[in-house]
């Protein structure tokens, strides 16, 4: 991508230390354990509090992974924010065997990677960073008391054939627009109803943004599991009222969801994944020697590249745990 000045941010007050990351500064093992459901189900997560960045950052609210349940599909990683008026400064950070998916509501944000790309994301328009061996990249935004930013940062996990590809970048400003009954849904990632995103996925999933006035039934893929997320206004789903900060656990099985209301929600799915994985920091592995590979080369200036442009000095790695880490299966 052709470079260009991206925007300048004059008086920022606060920073707003996140992004598609995992800023923690001591981030624990997450473990990925388990099951989707055989059947139908309605089993809501309560998602929790985590503070990114520092003690002036904003907080996030992370429903994925719970304690109940780690996975969706191979989504992995869902922490929603906002909406708050504030800055977003997020320095460069890696990843490694993930995709990150970026989808706002409401504000912008300016994406900045080792490969070049420099992109400013907007409310319906889709960043998806495939980290493969591995990538670096900044986010950044302007404080503004009459934009709030709010937005939803998302991980999908690569399947072991996949994740050594290399890295990449896409922003797509069009994506396919399915109307059933009174639901408006944009197709972010995977396919619904016959429309399809556009996005490079490696496995079967889904990932859409539902505008609900009314009733509808929408047509999902019974062989996935699903899950679904309020981002605003009074919504039912399968029978159950949502819920902000909550992550509606669906199961398997349905050929067809019903929904009812007025506001907005995600809606997430996918075949079962069924690879062990190890989940830490900003990595998604298979093992303890390979997490520690990929923070040595983050820490020691190899195999992530340099992000350009960016006022400011990267992330950090943070230390490894004292105990070593264990990929960690579907079912416990």
């Amino acid at each position: 991508m052709e470079a260009r000045p991206g925007p300048c941010f004059p008086g920022r007050r606060r920073p707003y230390s996140l992004g598609v990351s995992n800023l923690e500064t001591a981030p624990q093992e997450i473990r990925c354990a388990a099951a989707a459901a055989a059947g139908p189900v309605v089993e809501p997560l309560t998602g929790h509090a985590v503070a990114l960045g520092g003690p002036r950052a904003m907080t996030v609210t992370r429903t994925l992974p719970t304690r109940g349940r780690r996975m969706v599909g191979a989504w992995c990683f869902i922490d929603d924010y906002g909406p708050e008026a504030a800055a977003m400064r997020v320095p460069p950070h890696p990843h490694a065997g993930l995709q990150t998916v970026t989808w706002l509501l409401s504000g912008e944000v300016l994406h900045r990677d080792s490969l070049g790309s420099l992109q400013e994301v907007r409310p319906g328009r889709l960043n998806l960073m495939t980290a493969g061996r591995g990538i670096s990249h900044s986010e950044e935004s302007e404080e503004s008391a009459e934009t709030l930013l709010h937005g939803v940062q998302l991980w999908v996990a690569l399947p072991d054939g996949d994740r050594h590809v290399a890295p990449h970048f896409e922003h797509h400003a069009g994506l396919p627009v399915l109307t059933e009954g009174g639901a408006q849904v944009t197709v972010i990632m995977g396919s619904l109803g016959g429309a399809t995103s556009p996005a490079r996925a490696y496995t079967p999933l889904l990932g859409a943004e539902v505008v609900i006035s009314g009733s509808a039934a929408l047509p999902v893929e019974p062989g996935f599991e699903h899950a679904a997320l309020l981002l605003s206004g009074d919504v039912e789903v399968a029978g159950a009222r949502l819920e902000r900060g909550t992550l509606l656990y669906l199961g398997c099985g349905r050929s067809d969801l019903q929904v009812s209301g007025q506001g907005r929600f995600l809606l997430l799915g996918g075949e079962p994944f069924e690879e062990e994985i190890v989940m830490w920091w900003n990595f998604v592995g298979r093992s303890h020697d390979e997490i520690a590979a990929f923070r040595q080369g983050w820490a020691e200036g190899e195999t992530f590249g340099t992000v350009r442009g960016f006022d400011g000095a990267p992330l950090p790695a943070p230390a490894l745990p004292t105990t070593r880490l264990k990929p960690r299966g579907r079912v416990r």
